[in-house]
């Protein structure tokens, strides 16, 4: 498959998209966050320097879920009272769109899912049913944008604070509204422990091993 190519409106570098679903991505030159449109793409602002990561996982990262192979594309950074998380945007061999949650060495896959109309609120311990599986209210975190790389399947760069709701299975399924979207946006998927996603091109760095 042909990879989309244009040229930064900013400072003219190449621009190589390797998902052609992707709608949003980051100059690696100038920071300058791009949108696609239909002919070009159209700069929205810059990404001031992103935070401190002590992720392994980095842009470029592939790894394995389940049967399928993924390739990291992007990232979305995001900020709470008790530190940050990322949010690894990547695609499996097949073209289809993922999730991979990093936060304080906990991991979780996710996948959009349309099951109808979401709460515009709940509270711990409510519990919803998708597929069988019974979800309980185990969170509810308000986080603000912090940072973005890459490419990302939607608009999203310099968003105000998003409150997100993680709910849990009894057998590890995971599940997470997300309100940055109106409506808002569900995501479904498992934890799953960092080994098992057989990750390759990790960040190295002092601390990790």
């Amino acid at each position: 498959m042909t990879q989309p190519i244009a040229n930064c409106p900013n400072c003219g570098a190449k621009i190589v998209f390797r998902w052609s679903g992707s709608v949003q991505t980051v100059c690696e030159f100038c920071k300058s966050v791009l949108i696609r449109t239909d002919i070009n793409l159209q700069r929205v602002g810059k990404v001031a320097d992103l935070p401190p990561n002590s992720s392994p996982i980095q842009v470029g990262t592939e790894g394995v879920f389940g049967n399928r192979s993924f390739s990291v594309l992007g990232r979305i950074i995001y900020e709470y009272e008790q530190g940050n998380w990322n949010e690894w945007h990547f695609v499996t061999i097949d073209g289809t769109s993922g999730w991979l949650s990093d936060a304080q060495l906990n991991y979780a896959v996710t996948f959009p899912a349309q099951v109808g109309i979401l709460p515009r609120e709940c509270k711990v311990g409510q519990q919803y049913v998708w597929d069988g599986e019974t979800y309980v209210v185990s969170t509810i975190t308000k986080a603000h944008y912090c940072g973005v790389e890459g490419e990302l399947p939607f608009k999203y760069w310099d968003k105000s604070d998003v409150v997100f709701i993680d709910l849990m299975s009894r057998s590890q399924k995971f599940a997470t509204f997300d309100y940055s979207e109106d409506p808002p946006l569900l995501f479904l998927g498992e934890f799953v422990d960092f080994d098992d996603l057989k990750l390759k091109n990790l960040r190295t760095f002092e601390g990790w091993s």
